[in-house]
């Protein structure tokens, strides 16, 4: 049997999108309601405020009221982590300090993004934020989406201190991964589901998914599998997952757009627009597809 060691906040996590009314106010029975769902379904940590959860166009207000809506329905079943990422590392304290004080059990700190700060710049943006609060930080490497990635040498530097615990990897970097894994303690979570099974074969913690918002069992499923020693059988569920995650997440509309078009979880915040009829109707249909091939009837 392989085993993994426990990382520091599950290893099956959702990126949980946040529903918002039809009018566009936040929707926080929505929000409980899915969330109590998602744990029901193996996720054993939830992200919240997240990209996936629309971060970028939710008040601070919103995401303390999420946060609290969210800890309310889980208890503390599973730890919560805290989108608290900004291009200002002022801001990024505050929404620290804001979320520790609201339930958080840790926070998911992404690079400053858009002035593309050098290393030390980088480096000293995250040591801020972990001096700030006494919780764990998830920091999120995604420099397709930052324009600055988190190099592994500074990575290196940053598992030195207490409360710098994991990573949330988008670097399309595996063997930089199994670098810093290997000389650090550092738990890496992968943050783009089809590389999932490869970071965890390699000595991954487990995943933050969007599409476990969908498919909550069936990407746990992979993992399952995995440590249970039948390696051929988790290849074959994740490849029973592939067409989903590859129309949720690579067929040209953002995750959080295919993810609340397939759960029909309300509306998105501008400038996002809402999937099309024919996106909706295609994802739909390959969802029936995954539960029948799973040999689970439809909710």
């Amino acid at each position: 049997m392989t085993s993994h060691t426990a990382g520091p906040f599950g290893r099956a996590l959702c990126a949980m999108i946040t529903p918002f009314t039809a009018t566009g106010g936040l929707d926080l029975d929505a929000a409980r309601r899915h969330a109590a769902s998602l744990v029901a379904d193996g996720c054993d940590g939830l992200v919240l405020s997240g990209t996936t959860g629309e971060s970028p166009t939710t008040t601070d207000e919103e995401k303390t009221a999420l946060l609290r809506a969210v800890r309310e329905a889980v208890g503390d079943s599973v730890p919560l982590i805290a989108g608290v990422g900004s291009s200002d590392t002022r801001h990024t304290v505050r929404l620290a300090r804001e979320a520790e004080a609201a339930g958080a059990d840790g926070l998911l700190v992404v690079t400053p993004y858009y002035s593309r700060p050098p290393q030390a710049a980088v480096e000293a943006h995250f040591l801020k934020v972990a001096e700030a609060t006494g919780i764990g930080l998830m920091l999120y490497d995604i420099p397709g989406r930052t324009g600055t990635r988190i190099e592994p040498a500074t990575l290196l530097r940053l598992a030195e201190h207490p409360r710098v615990l994991a990573v949330k990897d988008c670097s399309y970097d595996l063997l930089a991964a199994t670098g810093v894994m290997a000389r650090t303690s550092l738990a890496y979570y992968s943050g783009c589901e089809e590389l999932n099974l490869p970071l965890y074969a390699i000595g991954g913690a487990g995943y933050v998914s969007t599409v476990a918002n969908a498919v909550p069992r069936q990407m746990r499923a992979v993992l399952d599998a995995f440590d249970a020693g039948d390696i051929a059988e988790a290849a074959r569920l994740n490849g029973l997952v592939a067409p989903l995650v590859e129309a949720m997440m690579a067929a040209g509309l953002p995750g959080t757009v295919t993810a609340k078009a397939l759960l029909e979880a309300g509306p998105v915040r501008e400038p996002l627009q809402p999937a099309g009829r024919e996106a909706a109707a295609g994802l739909r249909g390959l969802y029936e597809e995954l539960l029948a091939a799973a040999g689970q009837s439809l909710p």
